[in-house]
């Protein structure tokens, strides 16, 4: 069964590949969604340079779709469609854990464009999870998180200590709500590691970003 990944870059999308992979379905394409410029992804904030660099160390083509919040919808039914004539589509694989609001819209979107929404982490346990995804060779930074967590957070390498560590501060370890986002720097769908520009740290009302350099 050919795939396309939404992939936001972080360690979710890349786990819930790996594990398609791992079923036996084959990777086609990525999609990501891209803010109104087409610079940086909507989701995770990362800059288009680092989306090209990791699906070209997966040797795998990206399409990356300039969105509002209000075209979003339309435009991603509409390049699901072309992906899947494009590719011989037959899945679109997600990588979310519980939120059914989520689940409903990813099966609403591909059941417009006929094709079957694969979610592999859904309802696992978080802490368990990441542990799993840390076992199963992602090396993933934080990239943005809420003030709770304050940007001493961003730039840091996910480990099994830190989650363990943000679990302890009632914070989601997976970030499932929006607590926090990764970005993956290796994983065995790798060739190699990505090389990562310099970056500055900034905080913007309620969030904390890293902000890379050019």
């Amino acid at each position: 069964m050919n795939f396309l990944t939404s992939w936001s870059g972080g360690k979710d999308s890349c786990y819930a590949m790996m594990q398609a992979v791992k079923l036996g379905l084959k990777p086609k394409v990525l999609l990501n969604m891209m803010n109104e410029n087409g610079k940086i992804s909507r989701s995770h904030g990362l800059p288009l340079s680092i989306l090209n660099q990791q699906a070209q160390k997966m040797q795998l083509p990206i399409v990356t779709i300039p969105a509002t919040w209000e075209d979003y919808e339309a435009k991603f039914i509409a390049v699901l469609q072309t992906l899947k004539v494009n590719y011989d589509l037959e899945a679109a694989v997600f990588g979310d854990i519980d939120l059914q609001p989520h689940r409903d819209w990813e099966e609403k979107v591909c059941q417009a464009a006929n094709l079957k929404a694969i979610l592999p982490l859904w309802q696992q346990d978080r802490i368990a999870l990441v542990n799993e995804m840390l076992e199963n060779g992602i090396e993933t930074m934080i990239v943005s998180c809420n003030t709770k967590m304050g940007e001493s957070y961003l730039g840091r390498i996910l480990t099994k200590e830190l989650a363990l560590e943000l679990e302890q501060k009632e914070i989601d370890p997976c970030g499932e709500n929006g607590e926090f986002h990764t970005m993956v720097i290796y994983c065995p769908l790798f060739l190699e590691r990505i090389s990562l520009p310099p970056f500055t740290t900034k905080t913007y009302k309620d969030y904390c970003f890293v902000v890379w350099e050019d």
